[in-house]
């Protein structure tokens, strides 16, 4: 099964990977208009749209990338170089750490740091920017942002030493438990609070995404939750609790395609909570 999975993914089709993200975006829109955690009474279509968009310059950006990170991995396995390496693990337990590792440095250890930066933090406000947060929200990135995270994937592959197959399995895990975290979903309390033990849940996420701190800067994974609680960054607040947006926007900006661009360069915004 796992040599299947290897072959798959080491050679997997870039249409396989399109169709992955757009079969997730697609899959979780469903699931949100039967079991919705929040009743927006928005035009779903009107708000996905600049979330699309921003979807779409993310999907260049990485793709421009691509090419770099293939590079970086195959430099990395001919070399011995990172820790799996050295770790000498294989099979499950290989592709286990590898996917711990990227997710560490790749989603995790990014965000911690765009929180922090105001440089970078003013690039990260257009995600946080969306007061109607569904599963199109994953991908809300300014292109900036982007490219800062796609540093950090080609950093994590390089100290991880991850074959390309590993990078693909992340990456396609990364992208679809993203969708499933900013879903507007409801679940079970209990089953939400057990998944969140493991992998972060739309729950623990959602917090995430409140309008004022501490909730904002708690709850930065992406795919594993043992981060936030290793590093004391996880926060539970009743989902109940919870308002979406910044507290330094009007909501009304939320939709507005020139201003959220404009946000790393508006110097009238103010850059804390």
């Amino acid at each position: 099964m796992l040599e299947n999975l290897i072959h798959y993914f080491d050679t997997i089709p870039s249409a396989h990977r399109a169709l992955i993200l757009a079969g997730g975006i697609a899959f979780f829109w469903l699931v949100e208009g039967g079991i919705p955690l929040v009743r927006f009474g928005y035009n779903k279509w009107k708000h996905a749209g600049i979330n699309l968009f921003f979807t779409l310059t993310t999907i260049i950006i990485n793709f421009a990338f691509a090419t770099i990170i293939v590079m970086g991995s195959d430099w990395a396995v001919q070399q011995q170089f990172g820790l799996l390496p050295l770790t000498g693990l294989m099979g499950w337990a290989q592709l286990i750490l590898g996917l711990l590792l990227l997710d560490l440095v790749g989603a995790y250890f990014i965000h911690w740091i765009e929180h922090k930066i105001k440089v970078l933090w003013r690039f990260h406000m257009v995600h946080h920017a969306d007061t109607m947060v569904d599963t199109t929200t994953a991908n809300r990135h300014h292109p900036g942002e982007s490219v800062f995270r796609a540093i950090f994937t080609l950093m994590g592959v390089l100290i991880c030493g991850a074959p390309m197959w590993l990078v693909m399995i992340y990456q396609s895990m990364s992208a679809l438990l993203s969708q499933f975290n900013h879903a507007n979903i409801r679940l079970p309390k209990g089953l939400d609070k057990a998944i969140s033990f493991f992998i972060v849940s739309p729950d623990m996420h959602k917090i995430h995404h409140h309008i004022e701190r501490p909730q904002t800067d708690s709850n930065y994974g992406n795919i594993f939750s043992i981060w936030d609680r290793l590093f004391g960054t996880f926060n539970y607040t009743p989902i109940e609790q919870i308002r979406f947006g910044l507290d330094v926007l009007p909501d009304e900006t939320t939709g507005d395609m020139r201003f959220q661009l404009g946000i790393p360069f508006n110097r009238t915004i103010k850059t804390d909570e």
